[in-house]
């Protein structure tokens, strides 16, 4: 974990210990349910707790926020952001009910009180969030198609935008055009020198 610490040095032991926790869990899962590429898992730390952790490198959460995972898969970037911020409060949703399962049993043996899990597609969950986080769930354009204007409260409580911080890799300035949503793109190996994060990017989109 020496890795996050020293991206991270803000992390206190308790946190650097449930992220350590959270992985051996992952990996545990990993071996009966495909949620990360088996060939990646020697990376699960820079590229996969790292890199959901690279959201809360350029943005702060305040306490109390309500923040929607969507297509969380194993829990990904939303555990290891709720580690993160054990005050504000994480929905983490998924199409697949055998993932979800995973997630209900990663958070009740990780202890972790600011999370739920639920089975439900986007479009169809009509709960109201500050912020929407995924995880290069598809196309920008047709992840927004999916967004009901209720999903996201208009209530600013931050110095940032309410909306949607989307990571995503490669090139991405024809599926922005497909959005139709104001955007702010950060290249995360500005912030991260492992070759990983050398076309990796955040994307805060909002209205």
């Amino acid at each position: 974990m020496d890795t996050i610490k020293n991206y991270m040095p803000e992390l206190t032991d308790e946190k650097v210990s449930l992220l350590d926790h959270l992985s051996k869990l992952l990996l545990e899962w990993n071996s009966k349910i495909n949620l990360i590429s088996r060939k990646d898992e020697d990376n699960i730390i820079p590229h996969h707790i790292l890199h959901s952790l690279s959201i809360a490198k350029i943005f702060q959460f305040k306490p109390g926020t309500k923040i929607l995972d969507v297509g969380t898969g194993g829990g990904l970037p939303g555990l290891p952001l709720a580690i993160m911020y054990p005050e504000c409060q994480f929905h983490l949703i998924d199409g697949t009910a055998k993932k979800i399962r995973v997630v209900q049993d990663i958070v009740s043996q990780s202890g972790l009180k600011n999370v739920t899990a639920q089975q439900v597609r986007l479009e169809n969950h009509k709960e109201s969030y500050e912020f929407i986080v995924s995880r290069a769930v598809t196309r920008l354009g047709k992840f927004t198609s999916w967004l009901n204007a209720q999903n996201i409260i208009k209530d600013q409580r931050h110095d940032f935008p309410n909306g949607i911080l989307y990571l995503k890799g490669g090139e991405i300035n024809e599926e922005l055009r497909e959005t139709n949503m104001r955007a702010s793109v950060y290249a995360l190996n500005k912030y991260f020198d492992d070759p990983y994060f050398e076309t990796k990017k955040l994307i805060h989109l909002y209205r």
